[in-house]
């Protein structure tokens, strides 16, 4: 029961996020609106990490089985991709060592962040 309640809160701020990406017209996907009121409502304590903990940790184990149907569209679509493929390799390549690269930054910046915080509760 415990898991149902978790999947349940999860598929609510998913639905919420659907029905924002439906009523706000901005190019912006609405998973994308979902992670940001699941990151407000924990921020905010309004749903403790323990409410949703053990579902995410699961569907986090079961993520690389969300990438199959993708790979398997990839490899159907050979055809369409074979005439650019040199393009969209150059391009995977580069947005993802810019992407590894702003997010090892950010996690400095964070992780300097919270060590000044703990710097100054300790004086």
């Amino acid at each position: 029961m415990k898991y149902i309640y978790q999947l349940f809160i999860i598929l609510v701020v998913t639905f919420v996020g659907e029905l924002l990406h439906y009523f706000i017209p901005i190019p912006v996907p609405a998973s994308i609106y979902g992670l940001i009121i699941m990151l407000i409502l924990l921020c905010t304590k309004v749903v403790k990490l323990e409410h949703v903990e053990r579902t995410s940790d699961f569907l986090i184990e079961i993520m690389p089985l969300m990438f199959i149907p993708g790979g398997v569209g990839l490899v159907t679509a050979w055809g369409d991709l074979k005439d650019m493929i040199l393009p969209v390799v150059v391009i995977t390549i580069i947005s993802t060592i810019v992407v590894m690269a702003v997010t090892g930054k950010a996690t400095e910046l964070i992780m300097k962040t919270g060590k000044k915080k703990e710097g100054k509760k300790d004086e």
